[in-house]
């Protein structure tokens, strides 16, 4: 099983158009799938109204002229429990996110939050910052075998998605990162998730989003525990890779560096 923001889909396809569609159908989205395909570019123009009317959320969406001047749009978030939210799919996909992540997304708020009060706001994030905004921007979660982690922490593409492939039956992959999920309404070959391997004993994106909020610290993150994946590999995302050539293409499937 595999999942975009929480929306758990099956099976394959080919590569994915130029559109709302391109992610797999969703099964478990906050809208109905008929809702999202046919309708979620004109939810995305009118993003907080329509965020707020699908489903109840920790937080209030907000329009982005909310946001006071010179405030730090985390630190706001923390203060207020508002999402200053724009109208576009980067920021309607963010609210599924909390929609669908809602103890994740705050976590991740309060860790962003802490930082700013720590430090205040730099020209430069340090790696906390960073690889916060990282995880919130373009992580994707996974749970798997230990076969198949060890295979993509050392970009052994071809074990990974070749010999491997029958237990990615027994794998779950969920696009988190909001910027990742908008990446997909037009997909290029060479997009690459920062990966982050979920420990849940549960398949539940409740239990998963539970267990990622209890999980996850700004040390950890700082430390960069994660792998690229190249998402249009994953078995059933694109018909074209079942074709073993498909992962032959060094620039997206690049080799580990030599230590």
């Amino acid at each position: 099983m595999y999942a975009v923001g929480g929306w758990a889909a099956e099976g394959s396809a080919p590569c994915p158009p130029p559109a709302l569609q391109a992610p797999p159908l969703p099964t478990q989205s906050p809208l109905p799938p008929s809702r999202l395909v046919e309708h979620g570019c004109a939810a995305a123009l009118n993003a907080a109204p329509n965020l707020v009317s699908c489903a109840a959320a920790p937080v209030r969406f907000v329009p982005q002229a909310d946001l006071p001047e010179g405030e730090a749009y985390e630190a706001f978030i923390f203060r207020t429990g508002q999402v200053p939210t724009r109208d576009g799919l980067h920021d309607f996909f963010n609210g599924l996110c909390w929609l669908k992540f809602p103890q994740t997304k705050i976590r991740l708020n309060q860790l962003q939050a802490a930082q700013i009060a720590r430090t205040g706001i730099q020209p430069v994030r340090g790696p906390a910052r960073d690889a916060l905004t990282v995880f919130d921007e373009n992580s994707a979660v996974l749970q798997a075998p230990d076969a198949l982690w060890e295979a993509l922490q050392a970009k052994d593409w071809h074990s990974l998605f070749v010999t491997l492939r029958p237990l990615w039956k027994e794998a779950q992959l969920i696009l988190f990162g909001h910027a990742l999920v908008e990446k997909l309404v037009a997909p290029r070959k060479s997009m690459t998730a920062h990966v982050y391997r979920a420990q849940a004993a549960s398949n539940s994106i409740a239990d998963i989003d539970a267990w990622l909020a209890a999980d996850l610290s700004a040390e950890k993150l700082a430390g960069k525990p994660f792998a690229h994946l190249p998402v249009l590999g994953v078995p059933g995302w694109c018909a074209a890779n079942e074709d073993p050539a498909f992962y032959a293409d060094v620039s997206v499937f690049r080799p580990a560096k030599n230590p």
